[in-house]
């Protein structure tokens, strides 16, 4: 998919390279994800979330569909594969600066 905006290629390279410091980097200090509804805070607890339960459990994140992207959101539909779990999945990030405020994951 050639249309995806570079903090999303950013985000599945460095996820599917197990390159826990390069995910971490792309987010803004104070950032927040809500994965289904289970919400990380700080960049600590976002560390954290994403060593369980992508870098360890050695995650592939596909991009499917860019869905939006407009006024610093940005919306896209993934396929998701891992240890922890497999499966279809929505993903909004909030930009600012050009760092992922929040990152929601949802289903699509």
């Amino acid at each position: 998919m050639a249309d995806i905006p570079e903090l999303v290629r950013n985000m599945r390279d460095t996820v599917n390279r197990g390159d826990a410091e390069g995910y971490l980097a792309l987010f803004a200090p104070g950032a927040v994800v809500d994965d289904w509804g289970s919400r990380y805070e700080g960049l600590a607890a976002i560390r954290a979330w994403s060593q369980r339960e992508q870098i360890d459990a050695k995650g592939h994140l596909t991009v499917t569909r860019l869905v939006s992207d407009t006024d610093g959101v940005i919306v896209f539909d993934t396929e998701w594969t891992s240890s922890f779990f497999s499966g279809p999945g929505r993903f909004t990030l909030t930009v600012k600066d050009g760092k992922i405020a929040e990152l929601r994951i949802s289903e699509n």
